[in-house]
């Protein structure tokens, strides 16, 4: 609560604040997080290297970090404690010949790691760019996080098809019964582009090659097994990215976010699209807002995406960042996508046009069977196999319709949150699923392009629309950099960073640096935070204490902090200050809830206090 009295001859003033304001937001600089005890940074150097991948294993508490010529594993309760770490830096040899080619010295001429995956129990598989010569290894890290076990504990092994030679260039990967999916481009000039597996017993199988109605200069963004239903041989590898396509008189490229799937299982046809995909499909994702008159305003750059699953695999909640950078037009949007309309427009009509001058339309002609993009053991197919075994008919399809006709819209049709003109852009995101006193809230932690992590809550007004709001912006970098990744433990209660200079821990809540009056924690409108009646501390919704005070949905300190505004009252600090007539004095008031706006009252001598309309808190004596 703030409550400064500044005497002037003839009057004072007296400042409070009482209401909410979604728009206002403070920035707590590193320093301040530092002070707090709620943050951690590690870096193995004080120059740019590109800490880009972070693989968690909440299991052994440890998180294992991919930069450039280094791995890092660190406890993830706290991880500048233990770190581990294996230096894998590229060959000379391999140094020379790519800056002979022409590459860069600094950001391609080292060995960057793209791909950190678990193999088996002990082993990590691990790829590097390899100075644009993809190479990996098998590290060993133990069976138990005591063993202090951190090594590379193989030879090289090539890396193409599995990373991408220019580390600028973004590799996914998932490893699914020690099996390598990736996401990459897999040769050096960067043409081919390719979702293949890998690291195999059975044969490699890959996108169809030069073939831009299944790929079209993608830039892969994430990966991810998802499950299609309650048996397993359903699931199906989701790769989100996006591409470059062009328009229907084959000029103009537009960029447009896509969402392709695959069957783990698929070997490839016997016939046709031999050692290729035969179950893959693609559908495109918008994220745009509707305008007055109509027209669509789109984010089509998809820039990361976070997976929060619920009980049931169809209610997966899939969250997006997407950047619109049109010469006209450029902001940032998080859309939100229900699993359940992803697989009804994947189970909808497939795209269709006679030649590249014409329009798409919906196929109307006869779908062959089993569906085109079945999985062959499955729940629809359990007398098939194999993909071998599908019919000529159904693998020919595929090959010339991969593209869903309808596309993939966020819930409500409209973003969760929109930010345009803004001196940011979003990178990245994480999302916790917090139960508050009154109901449960989805609290989104989004990275920036100028290295802070901004913790938004969105809450449902009238008529289907949503408002949020920042509850606190924090510094987590000193240098501004770009988040890169993020990396959430609602096990832990931690949020990890990542950028080209280190790797941040910052602490899901920090309810103390709300204050210590009860309206104070109410305004906040945090749901990690209620007021216990001493302080503003962690909301546990198993607590039986009565006295707890939390009121996220509207964040009325009136109704929630009865019996403790007098003490907030009494506890006001007073500050005196002189003024001379017809001087101008500045008035500074700064509230601890960032949700708070200011109220000033005015009061002359034997005269009630009455409200000032003050701008920008200037007050000129007369």
């Amino acid at each position: 609560r703030c409550a400064y009295i500044l005497y002037y001859i003839g009057l004072f003033l007296l400042g409070f604040f009482y209401h909410s304001l979604t728009g206002f937001s403070v920035c707590v600089s590193v320093s301040d997080l530092q002070a707090s005890q709620s943050f951690e940074h590690y870096s193995i150097s004080d120059k740019a290297m590109d800490y880009r991948i972070l693989q968690m294993d909440e299991d052994q508490d440890r998180m294992y970090v991919g930069c450039k010529d280094h791995v890092l594993s660190v406890d993830i309760n706290n991880i500048t404690h233990g770190t581990l770490k294996v230096s894998w830096p590229a060959s000379t040899s391999k140094i020379e010949e790519c800056q002979m080619a022409g590459k860069d010295p600094t950001h391609g001429c080292g060995n960057f790691i793209r791909v950190v995956q678990p193999y088996n129990r002990t082993h990590l598989f691990m790829c590097g760019s390899g100075a644009y010569s993809p190479v990996c290894v098998y590290v060993n890290r133990g069976r138990r996080p005591e063993e202090q076990v951190f090594h590379i504990d193989s030879r090289t092994e090539s890396g193409k098809g599995r990373c991408s030679f220019n580390p600028q260039v973004n590799t996914v990967s998932v490893m699914l019964n020690q099996e390598l999916f990736s996401g990459m481009y897999i040769d050096f000039m960067g043409t081919d582009a390719a979702i293949f597996r890998s690291l195999t017993r059975r044969n490699a199988v890959r996108t169809d090659q030069h073939n831009s109605k299944w790929l079209s200069e993608p830039i892969f963004i994430d990966a991810h097994l998802i499950p299609d239903g309650t048996d397993p041989n359903d699931a199906k590898l989701y790769f989100f990215f996006r591409e470059r396509l062009t328009d229907n008189n084959g000029n103009t490229k537009n960029i447009h976010t896509m969402v392709a799937r695959v069957c783990p299982s698929d070997i490839g046809g016997q016939r046709s699209l031999v050692n290729k995909w035969t179950t893959f499909l693609k559908a495109r994702m918008v994220c745009s807002v509707l305008e007055e008159d109509g027209t669509e305003t789109h984010f089509d750059e998809l820039e990361n995406v976070f997976l929060l699953e619920t009980d049931q695999p169809k209610s997966l909640l899939v969250f997006g960042v997407f950047t619109s950078t049109s010469s006209v037009f450029k902001g940032s949007a998080v859309c939100v996508y229900n699993m359940a309309d992803i697989l009804t427009v994947f189970n909808g009509p497939f795209a269709h046009r006679d030649g590249p001058n014409f329009q798409w339309v919906a196929f109307q002609g006869r779908i062959p069977y089993p569906r085109p993009g079945t999985c062959p053991g499955g729940a629809f197919t359990p007398d098939i196999q194999t993909t071998k075994e599908f019919p000529d008919d159904v693998v020919t399809f595929v090959r010339n319709h991969p593209v869903m006709f309808n596309p993939i819209y966020p819930v409500g049709r409209r973003p969760l949150v929109v930010r345009t003109n803004a001196d940011y852009k979003y990178t990245s995101v994480a999302v916790d699923q917090v139960m508050a006193s009154d109901g449960n809230y989805q609290v989104l932690f989004l990275g920036t392009d100028r290295g802070t992590i901004q913790k938004v809550i969105v809450l449902p007004t009238n008529h289907s629309l949503h408002e949020d709001l920042i509850l606190e912006e924090l510094e987590v970098f000193k240098n501004q950099a770009p988040v890169t990744n993020l990396r959430i433990s609602p096990k832990k209660q931690q949020l990890y960073v990542s950028s080209e200079f280190g790797v941040s821990q910052v602490s899901l809540h920090r309810c103390h640096a709300y204050g210590s009056a009860c309206a104070d924690c109410c305004l906040a409108r945090d749901p990690y935070c209620a007021w216990d009646g001493l302080s503003c501390s962690r909301f546990y919704p198993t607590s039986k204490r009565r006295s707890r005070r939390q009121d996220i949905m509207h964040g009325n300190p009136l109704t929630q902090c009865r019996g403790f505004n007098l003490k907030a009252y009494r506890n006001a600090v007073e500050m005196t200050q002189y003024g001379v007539k017809n001087n101008t004095t500045f008035l500074e008031c700064m509230p601890k809830s960032p949700q708070a706006s200011i109220r000033w009252l005015i009061q002359r001598d034997n005269d009630r206090r009455k409200e000032v309309n003050i701008v920008s808190y200037v007050l000129r004596c007369v």
